[in-house]
């Protein structure tokens, strides 16, 4: 785990209600510097509303939320520029080359021309796809657009990037070679919070922390959760939470 004592991500009592219903109901947890943390839930848990609140997106309705140093509550706009997000769709521009998509992403994280111009350069020649530089985003290959999605979410160099999802749809190769990419930058300091359908990704996790009826049911090392549950594979373990065993 290449993790300091450092929490980058700070909730506390977190409560989200819409009118009568309970989103999120009173969750606590941390998240610390260099965490690649999996965030786990079948749908409707509550992933979707936690990082939406996380993410400056969504306000809590109670609780403490802190996220690289600024409250949720009050400082949402600061989180937004300081974060990195990458969803299942990738958020990029089909319509645009690859070399226009970053440039816009870079202009949208607040990046000098100067560092827009060495980023773009540093990132094209990292990926190997010098050749694809003038490719229309929409014509490359669905592996490809993953890494440059997840590239351009932290050309801004942010120390949290959001992950939701991010290996929904390409092949198991494509998944293992995009987990390498979470390696290597959660290596060099960067918090790692990823959403994920697949346990197997969860495995690759340092935490997890499962959620189900909006509560956390389970927290802690994939190792150690496998041993408290008396279980073989994460997978089992999430079986029994999501059909109900186990539950407190």
């Amino acid at each position: 785990m290449q993790t300091n004592n450092t929490a980058i991500i700070e909730v506390e009592n977190l409560v989200k209600r819409f009118g009568t219903f309970t989103a999120n109901d009173n969750l606590t947890f941390k998240v610390y510097a260099g965490e690649i943390f999996g965030f786990l839930g079948a749908n409707g848990a509550g992933k979707t509303t936690t990082i939406r609140i996380l993410s400056g997106l969504s306000k809590p309705t109670e609780g403490i939320v802190k996220v690289v140093g600024f409250d949720a509550m009050k400082q949402s706009e600061s989180i937004k520029k300081n974060i990195g997000y990458m969803s299942q769709r990738f958020s990029l521009y089909d319509d645009l080359t690859v070399i226009e998509n970053i440039r816009l992403f870079g202009g949208i994280y607040g990046l000098s021309n100067k560092e827009i111009r060495n980023r773009s350069d540093e990132l094209v020649k990292d990926l190997g796809i010098e050749n694809l530089r003038k490719r229309l985003v929409g014509d490359i290959p669905l592996g490809w657009k993953q890494k440059l999605a997840f590239s351009i979410a932290i050309i801004h160099r942010p120390k949290l990037i959001f992950l939701d999802e991010p290996t929904g749809g390409v092949d198991p190769l494509t998944r293992r070679q995009f987990w390498e990419l979470i390696y290597r930058v959660a290596k060099q300091g960067t918090t790692v919070f990823v959403t994920t359908h697949y346990m197997d990704e969860a495995e690759y996790c340092d935490r997890i922390c499962v959620l189900a009826d909006g509560q956390i049911k389970a927290l802690g090392e994939p190792s150690n959760l496998k041993h408290e549950y008396q279980v073989t594979s994460i997978d089992e373990l999430f079986y029994r939470i999501v059909k109900g065993e186990d539950r407190v």
